[in-house]
């Protein structure tokens, strides 16, 4: 990681933080305006125009500040994308649970980007502000991530239950919910009767699941740089083409059966990265830093390896499928059954 925070101006900041909220709007307009399904050929030219941006930004970036914040940035980009994937599967579990109709998934895949955005904007500032005064936070996120990494690991082939999330149950519980979408409104009234709409509860699950993520993200990439202009960029630049990506990936998704795998490993080693560095830092100055590049490495060949032997393994079985991963076991659909039981 750099040794010296990089002198980014007030107007680079600003710029950057304009780009990203242009591009959030026009996905933002579209939504609103022109609810649609979205197909292959729309998916693949959004995709290939915001890596486009994000490699563009990079190139830029690393002309003017430098190759190593350079590397940083691109490594944390492919951490950050590579997540956002992960990201992606538990976005078609929350589709699938809730029978989203087609026209009105691009809203809520909008919806949860923005909110992610904020989120880990609002994480990057606090891991910003904790770094810089506490070195040792670098060992409580390196910590933060292998237990991370092992609970992902053990939960590998189990799909997160949205049904069992505390926010969504409780929405259930205490809010009046109409049986249909009712044109993609978040709200409605019924013989005068104020309701929210099921994509209110869509909303609700998505923007927890993202809240979890960021506490995952974040450490991850502080794990690559410990600059929040790299940290904002790289996760501003993933998260902008997540909403073209599953368009086009979600037919592809049940296929990455090692993902999870992957992840957990990806995790693990960075959580040893920031140990290393807090080590360096703080205690015995002789134990190595990993550079930055060897990061890229080990980054891109277990993603490689990954997505090679998924596509063997489902080959092979095409009765193979893929699973998001959760960070505790889901619990039995008989136990939930006997809790409703008992409620009642």
């Amino acid at each position: 990681m750099s040794a010296e925070q990089l002198d980014i101006s007030v107007l680079t900041w600003a710029l950057t933080v304009g780009l990203v909220v242009l591009l959030l709007a026009v996905d933002l307009v579209v939504a609103a305006k022109r609810p649609h399904h979205v197909g292959f050929g729309e998916a693949t030219a959004w995709t290939v125009f915001y890596v486009a941006v994000a490699l563009g930004f990079g190139v830029w970036f690393m002309l003017h500040y430098g190759s190593g914040p350079g590397t940083e940035y691109f490594v944390g980009y492919l951490v950050e994308k590579s997540l956002s994937v992960d990201n992606l599967f538990v976005f078609v579990i929350i589709m699938s649970t809730f029978a989203v109709p087609d026209e009105h998934q691009h809203k809520v895949l909008t919806f949860g980007i923005v909110l992610a955005l904020v989120m880990r904007a609002i994480f990057i500032a606090l891991g910003a502000t904790l770094l810089s005064l506490f070195s040792f936070v670098f060992l409580l996120f390196g910590l933060l991530l292998i237990y991370t990494a092992v609970q992902l690991y053990r939960h590998r082939d189990e799909d997160p239950d949205i049904e069992d999330n505390v926010v969504v149950k409780t929405s259930r519980r205490v809010l009046p919910i109409t049986d249909d979408y009712v044109g993609g409104d978040l709200f409605t009234r019924d013989n005068g009767r104020r309701m929210v709409t099921p994509l209110f509860l869509v909303l609700v699950a998505i923007g927890t699941i993202d809240l979890l993520f960021a506490l995952d993200s974040i450490p991850a990439v502080f794990g690559i740089t410990a600059q929040p202009y790299v940290v904002f960029a790289a996760n501003a630049f993933s998260l902008l083409g997540l909403r073209a990506l599953f368009f086009l990936v979600k037919g592809l998704l049940d296929r990455l059966v090692y993902l999870s795998t992957g992840l957990s490993l990806i995790l693990a080693f960075i959580g040893v990265k920031l140990i290393m560095q807090w080590l360096h830092e703080d205690v015995i100055e002789s134990v190595p830093k990993i550079p930055t590049v060897l990061s890229l490495v080990v980054i891109v060949m277990v993603l490689a390896v990954v997505t090679v032997a998924s596509l063997v393994k489902t080959k092979r079985d095409p009765s193979a499928k893929a699973h998001p991963g959760s960070l505790r076991a889901r619990r039995a659909a008989g136990k939930r059954e006997n809790e409703r039981t008992n409620r009642r």
